[in-house]
């Protein structure tokens, strides 16, 4: 189907919304044609900005016979040789395949892996790094269990964001984060690297995931670590194994056991689903994986390097000397970065 054609259809199927919302649609049938349309009508805009912009292009070129015209001519098709290509790319992406879960709120969760305590310091600096990008982004950003050491890092931190296209905007930070720099405990001066793991996981609802509660194992045991007054007192902590699929998750954060049991309910929904995701979708995450990674938390996407100042994404060789902005939350260069590549990916596959 021809590029014209489908915007043809576009602009069709806005105008047939609007004429049935006219007509006094009421309920269910009333909200869903709302929604639709409210998702085309940005499109149906930039659709008609760029017939008229190849509108003015053609009449442009007209000009270019007139002597007294020509120099306006040339100054307006000038502007217009960047100006279409600009909107027909922005059409193309929108309507590219949508992945489901992009406008939904997100689990995310950092463990260290490599390197002792520093790794432990580093991945209690990141998971406060994501905190404050949530904030710039207007997200709610609520601590579901975060496992500290003692010593200023931590064992494990979890969060969910909430917000409008939360995944969307932190699906690639999956993968290993190293750091490189000298530790606090280091005397001579020697640089250390360290490993930390992201996971980024689109959050589920009960209707995504059936979870048979006979395929369960719940443990409920006293938490342990620095934690408050009811640590080692009380069996509020809770592990749930998910038997088919091994999936084992535990929290401990809650005082209360009902409260650790429902945010361990959430997790397990959401790591249940990714994994349904990656089932059905093993043909897309194939593609991504050539171009922005799999997610996959094995492997290592980004390293910060204090001594230099420099952040350097390895999937799309970003380099940007910004490490203290990026500290203090400030991901947008390389997200907007691995979106355009992996759009510029999707629609390279259709040609």
């Amino acid at each position: 189907m021809s590029l014209s054609l489908n915007f043809d259809r576009i602009v069709d199927r806005a105008a047939e919304l609007n004429a049935f919302l006219s007509e006094g649609a009421t309920g269910e049938a009333f909200v869903k044609a709302s929604r639709e349309l409210a998702e085309l009508e940005p499109l149906v805009a930039r659709i008609e900005e760029l017939r008229a912009a190849e509108q003015a292009q053609a009449e442009a070129q007209a000009m270019l016979d007139d002597p007294d015209m020509r120099e306006l001519a040339e100054a307006e098709l000038y502007e217009l040789k960047t100006r279409i290509p600009e909107l027909t790319f922005a059409i193309r992406v929108a309507l590219l395949p949508q992945d489901e879960a992009d406008a939904r709120s997100a689990i995310l969760e950092i463990r260290p892996a490599a390197g002792g305590d520093e790794a432990g310091l580093f991945a209690a600096e990141l998971f406060a790094a994501y905190q404050k990008y949530a904030a710039f982004k207007g997200w709610r950003f609520e601590v579901m269990d975060y496992d500290d050491t003692g010593l200023g890092g931590i064992k494990n931190a979890m969060a969910e964001i909430t917000g409008r296209n939360v995944f969307a905007r932190l699906k690639y930070e999956s993968g290993v984060h190293r750091v490189q720099r000298e530790p606090a405990t280091e005397s001579q001066g020697r640089i250390h690297t360290s490993t930390v793991t992201v996971a980024v996981l689109p959050e589920a609802e009960e209707v995504d995931v059936q979870v048979n509660e006979g395929d369960l194992r719940i443990d409920v045991y006293r938490a342990s670590g620095a934690g408050g007054q009811h640590v080692n007192k009380t069996e509020s902590a809770v592990r749930i194994t998910h038997l088919p699929t091994g999936i084992v998750v535990a929290m401990q954060e809650e005082r209360s056991q009902h409260k650790n049991k429902a945010k361990a309910m959430k997790v397990l929904r959401a790591r249940m689903y990714e994994q349904q995701r990656e089932s059905l979708h093993s043909t897309r995450a194939a593609d991504r994986k050539s171009q922005v990674g799999t997610g996959d938390r094995s492997e290592r996407i980004r390293t910060y390097n204090f001594p230099q100042g420099r952040v350097s994404d390895h999937r799309i060789n970003l380099t940007l000397y910004k490490i203290e902005k990026v500290m203090q939350g400030d991901f947008d260069d390389f997200v907007d970065a691995l979106t355009a590549e992996d759009q510029a990916a999707r629609l390279a596959a259709q040609e």
